[in-house]
């Protein structure tokens, strides 16, 4: 079956027509959704461009992108160490494309939201003054990395969303892995530790970071010693050097990830160790003839000790096999990462509880990791969102044997149980976390830092040797009867409470003393107090009552159901109140599963989730009808549930006719 891409471009042929991008118009907004810019842009396809040396591609040329007025120098330094992943880079920006048979339309293949997917962009580009406004090349005329900038600021909303994007948003959305920062300290980072590093399959990237000053926008700043600040270098092997004097000295192989020159023809880097440095001078011909012949286009040699000098942070990718076994320099590593991933969501009232300060924490999503062996892992949490991200962050405890395995781990656990881990929290797309892990079994608890916060998002963890990933849930189930029929042992008080509406009922009950849902909505009407209880003085709520109540069929019930039931709303208006603490007669939906807890219903997300859907109000919380309507419509559920539930095993076939009578029921 042909793709989109191959639909449209037959389409667009058929039809001797340039493709035009409905998804993404040439209009104002698609530049700058929020601001208001200085200027109008003008949409120019690259063929009126003129400039008739352009192309889509050339292997051959040096990476010559710059930025242009949305000053997105980040992206540009991502995509230079993609540029210098050849096999990598072809993943993203497949190479059978030019400008000349396109139709106008061009494919790119970015990491979004836990998968690879197709991005199609036409090539109607941003331009003032007849020029492009954004990316663009130099000299090499070619016009790949102004149509990937589209791509990316199509999945992103605007072009404006990626003026607030970092590098390590750009290395996970074009390499797929998972990025970790730190800093380079003197006195911390040893030569074994990239060693360690290199030996994985992962991509060590480093930069000189220094706070922005006055420049060109197009121009990069440089350091004295020719390193460029804030782009990212990658290196690519360590080795150590005999001088002639018998010293030994560590040196590090960087990779110049906007160049593609030889060592020595005009090599940016004027350090020890660069072409013309007096340094090769201290070693035998025969050292530096063995140090040159491992150099490949745009590296150079430095020594540790200037590394840790020049440098101020490494930016670390990890990649899982599949991905890794694409570039050919990974391939042959001796330790592969092993991912393990799962997608889910925060939703208010369900599973949005917010961070380990919330009494609501445990209502986040659960997720069992079990590690076979001792090994390193990486963790990594990225929100679906680019534009207005939530603070995010992960927790994870070790396992108590005094819980079952597959049972979400209850509020009281947290209360007495310290967390193992803890990442930090902030509000960018990507939260990493590296660790070692002994044996054993582990939860891990994604979150936002406030409740009630809604986006998707994805866990990923890498491993060095084999782990599960599963997500714990709670079963359904009922652990009190949260409608008990009087007993005489019940507090005489509240019966006798309920005793005093008695000549107000029969005055409204018909001549078997029974009354209906009309009857009932007016006796609540009477003898409800008036407060917020009085909101269950309502017409659905009383049809509710009488479908639970009613074991006849003819709509009614007895004085003494009504008390029952009288009884009962108190008890729940009782555990309502407890769970109201900022503002009596609101209960924030993150509450409501402790609260039907306290009733006597234990339930899964996925009921959780009916209920919410079908209780909540505009402000994210509940009034006590929704609350005294829910445990109605549960417990009238499980009753008829039970009542066909012959065998005990929680599993009951239902002729269509039961099962319609059963929905209408509750």
């Amino acid at each position: 079956m042909a793709s989109k891409y191959e639909r449209i471009i037959s389409d667009c042929r058929t039809k001797n027509v340039l493709w035009e991008d409905g998804d993404f118009p040439a209009v104002q907004s698609s530049v700058f959704y929020y601001q208001t810019p200085p200027f109008t842009f003008q949409w120019k396809r690259i063929a009126e461009l003129n400039n008739a040396q352009s192309s889509f591609l050339n292997e051959n040329a040096e990476f010559d992108v710059v930025p242009g007025k949305m000053g997105d120098r980040w992206l540009v330094s991502c995509l230079g160490v993609l540029y210098s992943l050849r096999n990598l880079f072809y993943r993203v920006v497949p190479a059978d494309q030019s400008l000349n048979k396109s139709q106008g339309i061009y494919r790119f293949r970015l990491w979004w939201c836990g998968e690879w997917v197709e991005v199609l962009v036409d090539d109607r580009l941003p331009t003032i003054n007849g020029r492009l406004a954004f990316m663009q090349p130099q000299s090499s005329n070619c016009f790949w990395a102004a149509l990937l900038e589209k791509a990316i600021a199509k999945l992103h909303g605007s072009y404006e969303a990626l003026k607030y994007g970092t590098r390590s948003d750009g290395l996970t959305d074009l390499l797929g892995g998972v990025v970790k920062c730190m800093p380079i300290v003197a006195d911390t980072i040893r030569p074994q530790t990239l060693k360690d590093q290199l030996a994985s399959t992962c991509i060590v990237t480093c930069l000189a970071v220094k706070a922005s000053s006055v420049q060109k926008k197009t121009i990069a700043e440089r350091l004295p010693n020719g390193i460029l600040v804030n782009v990212n270098y990658r290196l690519s092997s360590l080795d150590k050097v005999e001088t002639l004097m018998g010293d030994s000295v560590q040196l590090i192989c960087v990779k110049d990830t906007f160049s593609c020159k030889p060592f020595g023809d005009k090599t940016n880097f004027l350090g020890d160790w660069s072409p013309l440095s007096k340094t090769w001078e201290r070693v035998s011909s025969g050292e530096r003839a063995r140090l040159l012949n491992q150099l490949n286009l745009g590296e150079f040699w430095m020594s540790f000790y200037d590394f840790v000098q020049i440098f101020t942070a490494l930016e670390i990718v990890y990649l899982d096999s599949e991905t890794a076994n694409d570039e050919e320099m990974l391939k042959n590593r001796p330790l592969h990462w092993k991912m393990k991933m799962y997608q889910g969501q925060w939703k208010r009232g369900v599973t949005a509880g917010g961070c380990r300060n919330h009494e609501s924490f445990h209502i986040n999503p659960q997720l069992l990791v079990t590690v076979q062996e001792k090994q390193d892992v990486v963790i990594a949490l990225n929100q679906h969102t680019a534009v207005e991200p939530k603070v995010i962050g992960f927790t994870m405890y070790t396992w108590n044997r005094e819980y079952n395995l597959n049972e979400c781990l209850q509020k009281d656990f947290f209360k007495n149980h310290v967390s193992f881990l803890n990442s930090d929290y902030g509000n960018t797309r990507h939260v990493s976390y590296h660790t070692q892990l002994e044996a054993g079994h582990y939860v891990l608890i994604p979150t936002t830092y406030e409740p009630a916060e809604e986006a998707h998002f994805t866990i990923r963890i890498l491993g060095t040797s084999a782990l599960r990933l599963s997500c714990l849930e709670t079963q359904t189930m009922i652990l009190l009867d949260p409608f008990p029929a009087l007993k005489s042992e019940d507090s005489i008080q509240k019966i006798k409470s309920v005793c005093q509406y008695e000549p107000v009922y029969m005055q409204l009950a018909d001549e078997n003393k029974t009354i209906n849902c009309f009857e009932l909505h007016e006796l609540l009407e009477a003898c409800l107090p008036n407060d917020y209880i009085k909101g269950c003085a309502n017409v659905d709520i009383c049809r509710q009552v009488i479908a639970l109540q009613d074991k006849s069929g003819n709509g009614r019930i007895t004085f003494q159901q009504f008390k029952t039931f009288m009884v009962n709303l108190k008890s729940w208006q009782g555990v309502f109140k407890m769970y109201t603490k900022e503002k009596a007669g609101i209960l924030r939906a993150e509450r409501l599963r402790d609260a039907l807890c306290d009733i006597g219903f234990q339930l899964s997300t996925d009921i959780m989730n009916c209920l919410i859907q079908r209780y909540i109000r505009k402000d994210g919380t509940l009034r006590l009808s929704d609350f005294v309507s829910a445990v109605i419509h549960l417990t009238t559920a499980f009753n008829q549930f039970h009542l066909k539930n012959y065998s005990q095993v929680n599993v009951i076939e239902v002729h269509l006719h039961d099962w319609i009578k059963s929905i209408l029921s509750c």
